[in-house]
Order: structure tokens, then sequence, then C-alpha cells
């Protein structure tokens, strides 16, 4: 199928960059690309993002800001 399309920056630089890569030509590398996407809007997607946490083992109270910048202030 022929069409027109009109590409932003970012996806006109991953094609010729694709291109230049592996030497394909402009439709083949357009192709590869939107293949790619559509297999990972089927998969689901990228995971969510989980922050991931650390026990400090802390021994102050640091609910307290105040407290806190008091406790540091008398530290030698």
């Amino acid at each position: 199928m022929r069409t027109t399309v009109t590409l932003d920056d970012d996806v006109a630089a991953a094609v010729d960059r694709l291109r230049r890569e592996t030497g394909m030509g402009m439709s083949q590398a357009l192709n590869e690309l939107a293949r790619a996407g559509v297999g990972a809007r089927r998969r689901g997607g990228p995971s969510p993002f989980r922050q991931q946490t650390a026990s400090l083992e802390l021994r102050v109270d640091v609910s307290n800001v105040g407290d806190v910048l008091d406790l540091l202030d008398e530290a030698p």
C-alpha cells in the first residue's frame, strides 16, 4: 500500500538511524519500527515504574523536619 505520512522529528530520526545501522530502505525501516510498536502494545508495553526502597535504620524521628534540623545543629 502506498500512502503519504508526516513523521515527527524523533520518529524520522529513528527511521534514519535504523537505515544507517542496517542498510534498510526507508519503507523497510519504517515497517520494522511500526511492527515493533504494534508488538509492544500487544504485550502491554513497559511495566509501570515501581520505586525501590531500602531501610536506612534511622535512629531519629524524621517526621518533624524542625526537630531534625535542631538535632543536626547540635552535632559536633
